[in-house]
């Protein structure tokens, strides 16, 4: 017998999963996007930006994938109301603090766009935290398991 009791889940669970799986896929097409890039494409980009590109090491493509793919399954198996995706948010989570910490700090990207350029990642990784938080939350109540 299942030691977990399943509680029917509250409305604005469905809502905050949907909008978590919607967030999940754009960044799976932008991760895609990025690493489908044309020459010509990549041609269009500035200097510090084809530079920034050639000089990026193949494992933060890697870290970058599994953040965005773990996030999106995550999400979907939140949809299904399974318990692994908080694992799978905290793989998220700790892949987008390991890519936005190289990135700000290993480079010079803050130095030559300006401050400007972590507010993105910032929302990226408060995202990543609410995620963890939600999925952990869901399971204590009892809508996930």
């Amino acid at each position: 017998m299942d030691a977990v009791i399943r509680r029917k889940p509250p409305a604005w669970f469905w809502a905050v999963a949907i909008i978590l799986t919607l967030w999940g896929a754009m960044g799976v097409y932008g991760f895609y996007s990025d690493m489908t890039m044309s020459a010509d494409q990549v041609a269009r980009l500035s200097d510090y930006d084809r530079a920034f590109r050639a000089n990026t090491p193949a494992w933060q493509y890697w870290v970058n994938g599994i953040a965005v793919w773990s996030g999106l399954l995550g999400s979907v198996l939140l949809l299904f109301r399974r318990r692994i995706a908080h694992a799978l948010y905290v793989i998220s989570l700790i892949a987008v603090v390991v890519l936005f910490a190289y990135v700000l700090v290993a480079t010079d990207l803050i130095a030559e766009k300006g401050a400007a350029v972590t507010i993105f990642p910032i929302i990226i990784v408060l995202i990543a935290v609410l995620q963890v938080w939600f999925a952990r939350m869901a399971t204590r109540r009892g809508w996930i398991s």
